[in-house]
């Protein structure tokens, strides 16, 4: 799917999204394998296919988001606690993915270094999102 096929969301959408989820929640057999609480890579031998493509944060009017990451208590980027700030890197160039059968939802970005490339997935939960602006 092309991502200006998908709505751009804010963090007050990515709130909306993570909470219907949670409303629903339930142990799903198809995303189960998906533990990703912070980033993680995306685990050898799952069928992303599995995941459809819902929306992007990323913003069609910035050429050039932000390298800049949000870590107001001290956080990294791998820490299960970080927050999803949707202005801040990596987030500003992630898309959002939810499972096909639950709904589950899933921020994907693709981390491009030197000699590899990985690809990146950490689940949405609306009690991490920070609506803060980068400066």
């Amino acid at each position: 799917m092309i991502a200006d096929t998908v709505p751009v969301l804010n963090a007050d959408a990515l709130i909306a999204m993570a909470n219907r989820y949670a409303a629903t929640a339930s142990a799903c057999s198809v995303c189960s394998a998906l533990v990703c609480q912070g980033w993680e890579s995306m685990p050898a031998g799952f069928a992303s296919s599995v995941l459809r493509h819902t929306a992007t944060l990323k913003r069609p009017d910035v050429d050039d988001p932000t390298l800049n990451e949000h870590h107001p208590a001290g956080t990294n980027l791998w820490s299960a606690d970080a927050p999803i700030a949707p202005a801040f890197y990596p987030f500003n160039r992630c898309d959002v993915w939810q499972c096909s059968a639950c709904s589950r939802p899933f921020l994907r970005y693709t981390e491009y270094g030197g000699y590899y490339q990985d690809d990146r997935i950490r689940e949405l939960h609306a009690d991490r999102v920070d609506e803060r602006a980068a400066s």
